[in-house]
C-alpha cells in the first residue's frame, strides 16, 4: 500500500525524499553550456518539418507545394484524439512535401514539409486567452491541443491527452531534475523564464485540480532552484522540492517514487496513483500558447561537446537542420576521428546519421563528444557476469538475461524477463565493464517485437477479413440460392394458377355454352308448341267455316277427327323437335371436331337452301289441300255425306290410321336422317351397296325423267278435267287421282287438255303414280340409310334437312297411296272420306313443314336465281321436282345434286304461284 496523501505532506514538509533502487553518479559535465545565455541562432536556408513528431499518429498535410505560409500557420490536421497539429516556424514558401531521414535511431525516413524561409518572419493571426480561468477547460484543451503542445521531456506524448484525465490527481509534479548528463535546456529554461513556466503551472492547476502541486529540481541547479522558489512564493500551495542528484531521478517513474514513494504499476500511468507531471519546457509552451496564442514552433536545444568550441543553448526553430546549429556552435570536426552527433545525452541518446536531421519537439540536446571523450561502441567485449548491470538497474530487471535474450533474438524469453519495463536509462550500459552497448540491443530488440506484434495484428486482421469474406460469400450464396427456390416456387405457383384460370375459364365457357344450348332447346321446344297450337287453332278454324246446312252428327264426328289429328300432330311435332335439337347438338360437336373446309361450307348452304325451298313446297301444296278437302265435302258431296254408311265411316278411320302413321314414319326418318349425320363417311358407300337393283338408276336416267315428267303433266290435265266434270254433275273415278299431282299445281297448256283424250290420261297417270311411288320407297329408303351425297349436302343442317325431306316424302308416298285408292271403285261417299283423311295428313305434313322453315328462315342469292330461272320451265316440266329428288337420293353425284338444285327451284316457284293463287281464290 503505498503512502497516503498526508503522509506525504509531512515528509514533503521535512524535506525528506523516498528513493528508488539503483541509479549512478557519472560525471555530469553540465558546466560547459549551462554558463551561458541562451542564443537564438540565424534563420537556416531550408526548415524541414516533419508531420509527426510525437507519440500517436501523423495528421494529413493540408498545404500544397508552392503556397506562402506564414509564421504559426497550422501545415497539418487530424481527427486522431492521438495526434497534434504542426505549425510553419517561420514565413516562407513550400518547396516539397516529400519524405526525410527524421530523428530516430535506425535512420528512417517520414513525411515532411519543407519550406524556404523569406526572411520577414511575418506572423500569422495569433488568438491568445488573457482571462483563461473564466474560459471552459474543454476550450482551454482545445486551444492547447491546436497550438501543438506535447511531452518536450523527452517521451512526446500529447499533453492535451494528459489534461483531459477523468481521474482525481492529488499531486502535480512540476519536472524540472534533468538529470542526464552534458543536458542544460531546462537549467537555462528555469533560470531565465521561471516567471512564465510559473503561468502555465497557474494554467495546468487550473485544468487538472490537484490536492498538492510540487516542483522538483535537482540539488545540483541552485540557480534554476532559486529563481522558481521566487516564482512560486505567492502561491503557499505551490512547493519547491530539491532532489539528491541521482541518475536517473528525472524519469517520470523514478522521480514520483522519489517525491511520494509511490509507485506506477507496470502496464499502468501516472494517474493511477494520483500523480499528474510535466515537463518544464512543456509547461513554458502552455503558457505561450493560451495567454500569447502562439503555437509550439521552437524550443531550447542544448549544443555541447568538447568538438564544438562554442557550447551553448539556442533557441532553435522546429525543422532546423542540425548541421546549422553545428555551425551556429563552431563544430571543429578535427577533434573528432570520425564525424558523430548524438541527439540527446550520453545515457539515452542516440547517434544521427545524417547532418540534414532537423530538430523537432523532443530534441533536448546535441552531443558532439571529441576523441576519447565518451566510451567507444566498438569497444564491446564479451559480458563477464559481472551482475553490475543489475545493481544498477532502477526498474529492478536482469539487464544481463534481457541481453542475451535479445543477442539470440529470443524475443518472447526477453519480454518473460520483462523487457518493456526497462526505461533505456542507460545505467546499465554505463556501469558495464566489458562496455556492452545494453540499450541498444533492448532497443533493437523492443523494435523487433513491436515489427513482429504489427505483423501478427495484420494477420490477425486479414485473417478476419478472410473469415468475414467467406461468411459473407457462403451468406450470398444461401441468400441467392433461396431467392433462386422462391423464385421457382413463385414461377410454379404461377403456373399452377394459371392452368386453374385456365380450367375455371374454360368451365365456365363450358357452362355458358351449355346454358346458350339449353336455352335454345327451350326456344325450340317453345316454337314447336305454338306451332303446335297454331295447327290446331287452323284445324278449329277450318272446321267452322264449313257450311251451315251439313247437319249436326257429320260437324260432331269431323270436328272429333280434327282434334285427334291435331293432338297426334303436336305430339309429333314436339318428338320432331327433340329430335331435331339432339341431331343439331350432336352435329355441332361433330363440326367443332372437324373443321368444314370452305367447299363445304358452300355446298351445305345451297343444299340447307334446297331443303327451304322443298318445306316451303309442301307447305303450299298442304295448305291448297287442306283447302280443297274442305270446300269439297260442302259443296258436292253434301247429300253423300248426309247419307254415309257406317261402312264410309270405317274407311276414313283407315285413311286417318294410315296418314298418322305415315306421319309418325315421318318423325323417324327425321331421327334416321340424325343419327346417320355421325356415321363415318367410310360407311356411306356400303349404304350405297345396300339401294335396290339399278333398275331403279335406269327408269331414272335423263330420257326416262323427261317422259316421265310429260306423261305426269298430261296426267294431270286429264285429272283436273275429270274433275271438273265432276263438279259439273259428272262423277268420274279419276276425280280421286287428283291426290297424285296436288303439289304441282301448274296448269298445263290448254292445246295438250284439248289433244288427249280421256283414256290415254288415265293410263298416263296410272304409268306416272307408280313411277312416283316406287321412287318415294327408293327416297324413304335412302333417308334411312344416307348416302355421301346426302352427308355433304345436309353437313351441320343434316337434321333440318333430313325433317324437311321426310315431310316431302311423306307428302309423295300419301298421294301416291291415295292414287292407289283412286284407282279402286269407291262409292262418292268413300272417295270424300279419302280426301278428308287426305287433307289431315297434308295438315300435319304442313306443321311440320313449318317447323323446318322456322330453322331455316333465310335462303342464299343462289337459290333465288335459280329459282326465278326454273320458274321459267315450270309449264313444261310439272313433276320435275319430284323426280329429282327421288335421283338425288339414287345417284348421289355432282350432276345429280345439279339437278336437284333446279327441281328444287322449279318446286319452289310453283309453291309460291300456288299460294297466290289460293289467295286470290280466297278473296
Amino acid at each position: 500500500m503505498y503512502p497516503s496523501f498526508d503522509s506525504i505532506i509531512e515528509t514533503l514538509e521535512t524535506g525528506k525524499m523516498y528513493s528508488f533502487p539503483g541509479g549512478v553518479h557519472p560525471d555530469d559535465k553540465k558546466s560547459l553550456s549551462n554558463t551561458s545565455v541562451i542564443k537564438k541562432p540565424s534563420l537556416p536556408d531550408l526548415l524541414i518539418v516533419p508531420l509527426r513528431q510525437h507519440i500517436g499518429s501523423d495528421g494529413i498535410c493540408c498545404v500544397e507545394v508552392g503556397d506562402f505560409v506564414l509564421k504559426g500557420q497550422i501545415l497539418s490536421q487530424s481527427s486522431s484524439p492521438f495526434s497534434v497539429p504542426v505549425h510553419a516556424p517561420t514565413s516562407g514558401e513550400v518547396v516539397a512535401i516529400a519524405p526525410h531521414v527524421v530523428a530516430h535511431p535506425s535512420g528512417l525516413t517520414e513525411m515532411c514539409i519543407s519550406i524556404r524561409p523569406d526572411g520577414k518572419d511575418t506572423w500569422c493571426d495569433l488568438s491568445p486567452i488573457a482571462n483563461y480561468s473564466e474560459l471552459d477547460k474543454n476550450k482551454l484543451i482545445e486551444a492547447i491541443c491546436q497550438a501543438g503542445i506535447s511531452g518536450m521531456g523527452g517521451a512526446g506524448f500529447p499533453t492535451h491527452i494528459k489534461t483531459s484525465t477523468s481521474k482525481p490527481v492529488e499531486f502535480l509534479i512540476l519536472n524540472g531534475i534533468e538529470c542526464e548528463p552534458y543536458i542544460t535546456s531546462d537549467d537555462r529554461l528555469m533560470r531565465e523564464h521561471a516567471w512564465q513556466i510559473r503561468q502555465g503551472l497557474d494554467i495546468l492547476t487550473h485544468l487538472i485540480g490537484p490536492k498538492a502541486i510540487v516542483v522538483a529540481v535537482e540539488d545540483n541547479k541552485p540557480e534554476a532552484f532559486e529563481a522558481l522558489n521566487i516564482a512560486c512564493q505567492d502561491k503557499h500551495d505551490y512547493r519547491v522540492v530539491s532532489v539528491e542528484t541521482k541518475y536517473p531521478a528525472g524519469g517520470e517513474k523514478q522521480l514520483i517514487q522519489v517525491l511520494t514513494g509511490r509507485e506506477v504499476p507496470r502496464n499502468g500511468l501516472p494517474a493511477d496513483v494520483g500523480v499528474m507531471m510535466f515537463n518544464v519546457g512543456t509547461c513554458y509552451a502552455i503558457a505561450d500558447a493560451i495567454l500569447h496564442g502562439k503555437p509550439l514552433i521552437e524550443r531550447i536545444v542544448t549544443v555541447t561537446g568538447e568538438a564544438v568550441e562554442s557550447p551553448s543553448n539556442f533557441r532553435a526553430l522546429l525543422g532546423t537542420p542540425v548541421s546549422h546549429l553545428l555551425d551556429e556552435a563552431n563544430y571543429n570536426p578535427k577533434k573528432q576521428k570520425a564525424p558523430k552527433v548524438i541527439m540527446g545525452g550520453p545515457m539515452m541518446g542516440f547517434t544521427l546519421s545524417d547532418a540534414s536531421i532537423p530538430v523537432v519537439k523532443t530534441t533536448n540536446c546535441l552531443l558532439v563528444p571529441a576523441k576519447k571523450e565518451l566510451v567507444d561502441d566498438n569497444a564491446e567485449r564479451p559480458c563477464i557476469r559481472c551482475s553490475a548491470c543489475a545493481d544498477a538497474c532502477p526498474a529492478s530487471l536482469l539487464p544481463q538475461q534481457i541481453f542475451w535474450h535479445a543477442k539470440a533474438k529470443e524475443y518472447d524469453k526477453a519480454e518473460e524477463y520483462d523487457l518493456f519495463d526497462c526505461i533505456e536509462c542507460g545505467a546499465c550500459a554505463y556501469v558495464c565493464p566489458s562496455e556492452i552497448p545494453l540499450v541498444h540491443y533492448y532497443r533493437q530488440a523492443k523494435s523487433e517485437i513491436r515489427i513482429q506484434r504489427d505483423e501478427k495484428n495484420k494477420a490477425e486482421k486479414a485473417k478476419q477479413r478472410f473469415e468475414a469474406r467467406k461468411e459473407r460469400l457462403e451468406r450470398e450464396k444461401l441468400e441467392r440460392e433461396a431467392k433462386h427456390r422462391k423464385a421457382k416456387e413463385a414461377r410454379l405457383a404461377a403456373n399452377k394458377a394459371k392452368e386453374q384460370n385456365a380450367v375455371a375459364a374454360e368451365n365456365a365457357n363450358n357452362a355458358v355454352d351449355s346454358g346458350a344450348t339449353e336455352a335454345k332447346d327451350k326456344v325450340a321446344a317453345a316454337l314447336a308448341r305454338a306451332k303446335a297450337k297454331k295447327a290446331a287453332m287452323q284445324a278449329n278454324a277450318n272446321a267452322d267455316s264449313k257450311p251451315a246446312n251439313a247437319d249436326e252428327p257429320n260437324n260432331a264426328t269431323n270436328d272429333k277427327k280434327a282434334q285427334v289429328a291435331a293432338a297426334i300432330a303436336r305430339a309429333k311435332a314436339k318428338k320432331a323437335a327433340q329430335a331435331q335439337n339432339e341431331a343439331q347438338l350432336e352435329s355441332a360437336d361433330k363440326q367443332v371436331e372437324h373443321p368444314s373446309s370452305p367447299e363445304d361450307d358452300k355446298k351445305a348452304k345451297v343444299a340447307a337452301a334446297i331443303a327451304r325451298a322443298k318445306a316451303k313446297k309442301a307447305a303450299q301444296a298442304q295448305n291448297e289441300t287442306q283447302d280443297e278437302s274442305a270446300a269439297e265435302p260442302s259443296t258436292t258431296d253434301q247429300p253423300s255425306n248426309q247419307s254415309s254408311s257406317p261402312e264410309d265411316e270405317k274407311k276414313a278411320k283407315v285413311a286417318a290410321a294410315i296418314a298418322r302413321a305415315k306421319a309418325k314414319k315421318a318423325a323417324q326418318a327425321s331421327q334416321s336422317e340424325a343419327s346417320s349425320a355421325e356415321k363415318p363417311a367410310g360407311s356411306q358407300g356400303e349404304k350405297q351397296a345396300e339401294l335396290p337393283d339399278p333398275e331403279t338408276n335406269s327408269e331414272l336416267n335423263a330420257e326416262a325423267q323427261k317422259k316421265a315428267r310429260i306423261a305426269a303433266a298430261v296426267a294431270k290435265a286429264k285429272a283436273q278435267k275429270a274433275a271438273k266434270n265432276s263438279e259439273g254433275g259428272q262423277p268420274d273415278k279419276s276425280v280421286s287421282e287428283q291426290g297424285a299431282p296436288t303439289q304441282l299445281d301448274e296448269q298445263p297448256d290448254s292445246q295438250s287438255k284439248e289433244q288427249l283424250d280421256e283414256k290415254q290420261a288415265r293410263i298416263a297417270a296410272a304409268v306416272a303414280k307408280a313411277k312416283a311411288k316406287k321412287a318415294a320407297s327408293h327416297k324413304e329408303y335412302g333417308s334411312n340409310h344416307s348416302s355421301e351425297a346426302d352427308a355433304k349436302e345436309q353437313n351441320v343442317n343434316s337434321p333440318k334437312e333430313a325433317s324437311t325431306s321426310s315431310v316431302s316424302h311423306q307428302n309423295n308416298s300419301a298421294l301416291s297411296t291415295n292414287a292407289e285408292d283412286s284407282d279402286s271403285n269407291l262409292s262418292p261417299a268413300d272417295e270424300k272420306k279419302a280426301r278428308i283423311a287426305a287433307a289431315v295428313a297434308k295438315a300435319k305434313a304442313k306443321k311440320l313443314a313449318q317447323k323446318g322453315n322456322g330453322d331455316l328462315a333465310t335462303s342464299t342469292d343462289t337459290t333465288e336465281q335459280e329459282s326465278s330461272k326454273a320458274s321459267e320451265q315450270s309449264e313444261s316440266s310439272p313433276n320435275a321436282a319430284q323426280a329429282t329428288s327421288v335421283q338425288t337420293s339414287s345417284q348421289p353425284t355432282e350432276q345429280d345434286e345439279k339437278r336437284a338444285r333446279i327441281a328444287a327451284a322449279v318446286a319452289k316457284a310453283k309453291a309460291k304461284k300456288a299460294a297466290a293463287e289460293q289467295e286470290k281464290g280466297s278473296e
